[in-house]
């Protein structure tokens, strides 16, 4: 058990015999009076957002969710199918994936998050190149700062196609390294 002053973001805790993962820490108050710990939230297994205020000198269980390297296989509606070494397969449904859906593409590697022997999620590594599918032509005249232009990134499932704000000399067809955290444009790959 840890006291919340101890807890951070990105630890996964038990609220209510939940499994929580804190997305967001706000600390309020002062030594004299102690300090509360607002959290935004998000339920592993149902997906479900929530905020709660606790004091500094509540306990939680911290959570500790194994990994595994596994490959991604196909989509079978609503359920994507990820394989590890071993050719054992782990269906995980998409409203648990987030913003993995917008860069899954077959055959590609990621670690799929198990709790209770569950594959419950994926994550991505941290940067993964693309091809771009549809960029809109740079505007001639409209290059002073930094100035940024939407494009599309290519997703088999086209429900899924992704959009990335890119500098304006990236044009259709080029391949970019995207940062998966932030879903932030880095780099230009030339290939």
């Amino acid at each position: 058990m840890k006291p919340a002053k101890e807890i951070r973001v990105g630890n996964i805790i038990m609220v209510d015999s939940k499994p929580m993962i804190i997305l967001r820490s706000d600390v309020n108050g002062s030594s004299r009076t102690g300090f509360t710990y607002k959290w935004k939230m998000k339920n592993l297994l149902t997906n479900s957002p929530s905020e709660n205020v606790f004091r500094g000198d509540d306990k939680f269980d911290v959570v500790v969710l194994d990994k595994k390297p596994v490959t991604y296989s196909y989509f079978a509606d609503p359920l994507f199918v990820f394989m590890d070494a071993d050719y054992e397969q782990y269906e995980i449904e998409s409203e648990n994936l987030g913003d993995a859906l917008s860069y899954l593409k077959e055959g590609m590697e990621c670690e799929a998050v198990f709790y209770d022997g569950k594959a419950i999620s994926v994550e991505l590594p941290t940067t993964i190149v693309r091809q771009i599918v549809y960029s809109e032509p740079a505007v001639k005249g409209n290059t002073s700062g930094n100035v940024l232009k939407e494009a599309k990134i290519e997703n088999p499932i086209e429900a899924n196609r992704h959009t990335v704000m890119v500098p304006l000399f990236v044009s259709q067809d080029d391949m970019i390294e995207i940062d998966t955290r932030t879903n932030e444009y880095k780099k230009v790959v030339r290939g």
